[in-house]
């Protein structure tokens, strides 16, 4: 039975990994052990932060929200609960666009929200 040789697979996978690596500093870039770690932990890394994007902007809607509610004379979770009160269907993501391009309709719907 003759010897198994890799050298096509092995060929591939090491391309895939430097391929991986382009751009990584020092031996993180250019050797094939260091770059099979640092790709390995930069895929650890994008798929953590692709959770963790979907809260940060959460959190940056609600601050921009919060910040126009103030502005409004009304707190951010009066606010919140106001819209929830009266069916406003609008999501924390449209508020706080609408907070930075057009402030007096969102202090029209945040005085809206308060009658209701």
């Amino acid at each position: 039975m003759p010897r198994v040789k890799r050298s096509k697979i092995r060929r591939i996978r090491i391309k895939r990994i430097m391929k991986q690596a382009k751009g990584f500093r020092g031996a993180r870039g250019s050797l094939l052990r260091t770059a099979m770690n640092a790709v390995t932990k930069a895929q650890q890394y994008a798929y953590r932060d692709r959770k963790r994007r979907k809260r940060d902007f959460r959190r940056l809607w609600i601050q921009r929200v919060s910040a126009a509610a103030r502005q409004s004379g009304t707190s951010y979770s009066r606010l919140m609960g106001d819209l929830n009160r009266s069916g406003v269907a609008l999501n924390r993501k449209v508020l706080s666009e609408i907070a930075i391009a057009d402030y007096d309709t969102f202090r029209e719907i945040a005085a809206f929200a308060a009658k209701s």
